[in-house]
């Protein structure tokens, strides 16, 4: 696996496995169970991630929506 970014922001988390699920791809999200923990207190970041075979893609797909805040 490989990870893509980090981010306590659930609408934009939200909206990139959106867009990773559209281009074909199966994204998942790490650490959503500290984000559970703590109540929904956005002081744990949830981690995006996808297959390392998908990587060049998934980051060329959010380059060119212009999310490129927090990428790894």
């Amino acid at each position: 696996m490989r990870v893509l970014l980090a981010t306590t922001d659930p609408v934009r988390l939200s909206f990139l496995i959106a867009l990773l699920r559209d281009a074909g791809l199966d994204p998942i999200v790490l650490d959503a169970e500290m984000h559970a923990i703590s109540g929904g207190l956005p002081i744990f970041p949830r981690r995006l991630a996808v297959a390392e075979d998908d990587a060049a893609q998934a980051l060329r797909l959010l380059r060119d929506a212009g999310e490129t805040e927090g990428l790894c």
